[in-house]
């Protein structure tokens, strides 16, 4: 899927039922189960939400390579839920230096698109707003949730496949 400076697309049809695809990403611990994250509540619209980073339970070959961040927090605020069609939250993207208050900064919009398809799920992840990030950190930014957001559709495919509710 094509990009420009300000967000990030990705589509990918996912072999589950779309009930299964809305809990996989509206439900926090499931939710954290495939991204990778310990939500220490549930996702409610217009709340902040926070948690940590855990490793993913739906690859160990990633669970690996997220193992460095495992404790870093991660903070969210949930921006709508529109039962079985949309998840959308704000967050810092790439905040993951400890050095670094990234409070003031602008936040990007996460959206989860859900549509029922032939032979399951199509899910559309877009993340936009990169062009209010400070330059000084913007392209590192975008180049890394680009590849993040490629291997997150890879491991809710992966949940998708291994759990069956």
């Amino acid at each position: 899927m094509g990009t420009d400076t300000d967000r990030i697309q990705k589509r990918v049809t996912l072999k589950a039922p779309l009930e299964r695809v809305w809990k996989a990403v509206s439900d926090s611990s499931r939710f954290g189960e495939w991204f990778g994250v310990a939500f220490e509540g549930p996702f409610v619209a217009g709340k902040a939400v926070r948690g940590k980073i855990v490793p993913t339970k739906a690859d160990p070959e990633i669970a690996r390579t997220q193992e460095p961040y495992a404790g870093a927090p991660f903070d969210c605020i949930v921006d709508r839920i529109e039962p079985m069609t949309l998840f959308s939250f704000r967050w810092h993207p790439f905040a993951i230096d400890p050095s670094v208050d990234y409070s003031k900064e602008p936040t990007t919009l996460v959206t989860f698109q859900l549509e029922p398809v032939p032979g399951g799920t199509q899910l559309t992840i877009t993340e936009s707003g990169f062009d209010s990030i400070p330059v000084s950190r913007r392209a590192k930014a975008f180049q890394m949730n680009d590849q993040g957001w490629t291997g997150q559709m890879n491991l809710i495919e992966k949940y998708l496949a291994t759990h069956a509710s």
